[in-house]
């Protein structure tokens, strides 16, 4: 029997089948539905596993392709992700080195269906790159992060980070939710606090930091590159320096949290000594940069 699309089949082939079992033969049940009596009986094995239920047609969809890469060749792909853990193209040039001639396409189809290859989300908006600016005086580069603190199973507490690259300076608040407001609302907050203007805003792609924000801070905002923490390395540093030297020794509640962030931020900037900046304080640094300009 052809190929059919029928919506009503799968009906008819349970029909078939119970009449067969009230005693009617194949030859009999075929020759009322018009099918070989051979069919009648795939159709009885097939009700022997799905029961009264209605017998699905089969995909039409063929289970072998003339031109599929041997089982050898899929293996060896997957082998090669697994390993090292880089990009299909640097999978295709590996298997090239060795040998194996199979295209940059075969690849990438071969990882998608063994799920290796994480897509680019339909709702991820493109940006275009921006270079990232020379770092010569404070404000040149700031750059942005939210900090995520588990306080229960389904409760959360954000806390907005913020540092200057060439100075150090940093500023922090925490808060019971975050969206682009939000963050809109603390940026301007740290300006006030600080000495120096921002010139450069850089975020990685986290929702508080979308369009809204980018529309609010008009060209001075930059977005790292998908998948590149180290673009934020700053204040990746900073938010470890944080938890560890504040956050984690205070209760879990914005108010306290607020609190001592207030006192730790005055010791971070004033007092304690940064590598990065040759045992100063930020504040020293600034100080400095002011007398030089004088």
């Amino acid at each position: 029997m052809a190929y059919t699309k029928n919506p009503y089949m799968p009906r008819v082939r349970r029909e078939a089948a119970q009449m067969v079992h009230k005693g009617f033969t194949p030859t009999e049940v075929g020759r009322r539905f018009g099918v070989g009596s051979s069919t009648i009986c795939k159709w009885i094995k097939k009700a022997k596993k799905y029961g009264y239920h209605p017998i699905p047609t089969l995909s039409s969809r063929p289970r072998h392709h003339p031109d599929e890469l041997p089982k050898n060749i899929i293996d060896r792909i997957v082998d090669v992700r697994l390993e090292h853990n880089r990009c299909s193209e640097v999978v295709h040039e590996t298997l090239r080195q060795e040998g194996i001639m199979v295209s940059l396409s075969s690849v990438k189809r071969t990882l998608e269906r063994s799920y290796l290859i994480k897509k680019r989300s339909p709702w991820k908006r493109y940006r275009p790159h921006q270079e990232r600016p020379l770092v010569l005086n404070p404000g040149d580069l700031v750059e942005l992060d939210t900090i995520h603190l588990m306080t229960g199973p389904k409760k959360r507490i954000y806390v907005l980070t913020l540092i200057d690259v060439h100075s150090r300076w940093a500023y922090a608040k925490a808060y019971e939710k975050i969206n682009g407001k939000t963050s809109v609302l603390f940026l301007e907050e740290a300006q006030r606090h600080a000495s120096f203007r921002f010139n450069t805003i850089q975020t990685d792609h986290g929702s508080e930091f979308s369009t809204f924000f980018t529309k609010r801070v008009l060209n001075l905002h930059r977005y790292t590159r998908i998948g590149k923490p180290n673009d934020n390395a700053h204040i990746e540093r900073f938010n470890r320096t944080l938890q560890e030297e504040c956050l984690d020794r205070y209760a879990r509640t914005v108010l306290e949290q607020n609190c001592a962030m207030r006192a730790y931020l005055s010791y971070y900037n004033g007092e304690r000594l940064h590598l990065g900046i040759k045992f100063k304080t930020p504040m020293q640094l600034l100080a400095d940069r002011v007398q030089a300009i004088d």
